[in-house]
């Protein structure tokens, strides 16, 4: 084990023990002053939300409790954001006398905007990440690679993952290295087959389909994945609990709960939630209970990502099925509207549905091992957008329907698992529900296997929509279902190589 500045190791270990002792209730009151306190700071300093509350004619004085921070008017990209001047949004109107890192949007929802981040916001992260690599893959106990296949572009991902995970290396008693192929599989499965004997275990980061390609192509770079000690970190987006058994199968991964870990960020607060072995136990769970499924995420339109959140690092609040946070990031935020639907539910109210639903959460962890893996924190769920889906016949289509019907075990050899989808019309104006699918390297379409694809997706939506079931059973298949359409490897028009998956095409 090598000797390092291990600043970090002491605090880690205080905060590590106190998110297992201290009540819920110590850390959601953290998460209130730390709102409140931010709000003010804001209204004093924040040349830009000074005039955003005159304009909304709203006294920051009036805000002295948390039942008053839930009037004051919330924020967004358009109303706040690109309304200002970028310096007018920053601490005391500063943006051109400070150092920054500055991280991009896709521009997937509209045109992309720039975020700029300091130290603070990579010691955060940091400290988070130090939290769940100790907790998930005991870097305190293993020689660590971490391999960042996150982009490595104007994205947040790649290097904001890079000077987490560095800072956690340098001021940490820790063997961790980090290498940054970024979205390239040979280069990752290349750092793999050479430098993975050299270590107890590997860990990737990396999108979800980026990291399907990378685990469905080692076998012909002569990677076996059962040589190593392999843990996977995601983030992004969903993903279903099929994805992540595949996962456990093709990579020969040793605990469910712990060895995958998907993290809720976002450009423009950073890493604001993670998966913990709890909250995947507890999702888990959810599928086999069709009552603590609904009991849990009632409003959700598909499987939500699931995460525990430190709330005096990001506060957050629901409203009427939309997430909406505070924090000090690059750009300070309060009531930020994230325009991601889902909720948010405390561990204590969490637990107590469970038990309702004839489940003991207590018992299922010790049973499973992870009784020294939990935290007393509150839980954010994460659906699907309603920008990331298609209106077909008046109603919503998913993207992660169709993923799990694209994992199903007689395609999974032959598609890649990614896809675009979008709704088009035939010659009769007729809506056509189209669904352009990626086939693996060297693979050819078929009639079967274009046949078989189609049942299955037809399959998952009638499983999961209502609102498709009754259309295909007012109107017949023909007329509702998908039109599949398969494209080679790495084709440009929908499956370009180095960027992100376009689940959704308008």
């Amino acid at each position: 084990m090598k000797i390092a500045n291990n600043t970090f190791i002491p605090e880690t270990l205080q905060l590590e023990r106190l998110l297992k002792t201290k009540p819920e209730q110590f850390w959601l009151d953290r998460g209130e002053k730390m709102a409140l306190q931010l709000f003010h700071e804001m209204s004093r300093r924040v040349p830009a939300y000074k005039e955003f509350l005159r304009e909304h004619q709203f006294d920051p004085s009036k805000v002295k409790t948390v039942s008053d921070f839930k009037h004051i008017p919330l924020v967004d990209k358009d109303n706040y954001l690109r309304k200002f001047k970028r310096a007018d949004l920053c601490w005391d109107g500063d943006f051109k006398q400070q150092s920054w890192v500055i991280s991009t949007t896709s521009g997937s929802t509209g045109e992309p905007y720039y975020f700029p981040r300091q130290n603070l916001q990579d010691a955060q992260y940091a400290r988070t990440a130090e939290l769940y690599l100790r907790a998930n893959f005991q870097i305190d106990k293993k020689s660590t690679l971490y391999i960042d296949a996150f982009p490595m572009g104007a994205w947040i991902g790649g290097v904001f993952t890079y000077e987490a995970v560095k800072q956690v290396a340098e001021n940490g008693a820790y063997s961790l290295s980090i290498i940054t192929p970024g979205i390239n599989t040979l280069e990752v499965l290349k750092a793999v087959k050479n430098l993975g004997g050299d270590f107890d275990q590997i860990l990737i980061g990396a999108y979800g389909p980026f990291l399907k390609d990378i685990v469905d192509q080692a076998a012909a770079e002569g990677v076996q994945w059962s040589d190593y000690d392999m843990g996977f970190i995601l983030s992004a987006e969903a993903f279903s609990e099929t994805f992540r058994d595949y996962l456990i199968e093709k990579a020969s991964l040793k605990n469910i709960f712990t060895a995958t870990l998907n993290h809720y960020g976002t450009v423009d607060l950073g890493t604001m939630s993670h998966e913990t072995p709890l909250s995947i136990l507890l999702r888990r769970e959810a599928l086999k209970n069709e009552r603590l499924y609904k009991e849990l995420f009632s409003r959700a339109t598909s499987l939500p990502t699931h995460t525990q959140f430190l709330p005096e690092l990001f506060y957050f609040e629901d409203i009427d099925g939309s997430l909406v946070c505070s924090a000090n990031s690059g750009i300070p935020l309060v009531r930020y509207d994230l325009k991601d639907r889902g909720n948010v539910m405390t561990k204590e109210k969490t637990f107590a549905l469970a038990r309702e639903c004839g489940l003991d959460i207590t018992k299922l962890t010790k049973e499973a091992g992870l009784t020294d893996t939990i935290w007393n924190l509150p839980f954010v769920h994460v659906y699907e957008r309603s920008d990331f889906s298609v209106s077909f016949y008046a109603f919503q289509i998913y993207p992660n329907t169709v993923r799990k019907a694209l994992l199903d075990r007689s395609v999974q050899n032959k598609l890649t698992g990614k896809f675009t989808m979008r709704v088009d019309f035939d010659k009769n104006a007729r809506q056509c529900f189209e669904i352009n699918t990626e086939l693996k390297p060297h693979q050819k379409e078929d009639k079967t296997l274009k046949e078989n694809t189609e049942q299955l997706i037809i399959k998952h939506l009638l499983q999961e929509n209502s609102e498709y079931r009754k259309v295909y059973e007012e109107y017949g298949a023909t007329q509702v279902k998908p039109r599949i359409k398969f494209w080679p490897y790495g084709e440009p028009t929908y499956f370009l190589t180095g960027t992100k998956q376009k689940w959704v095409k308008k």
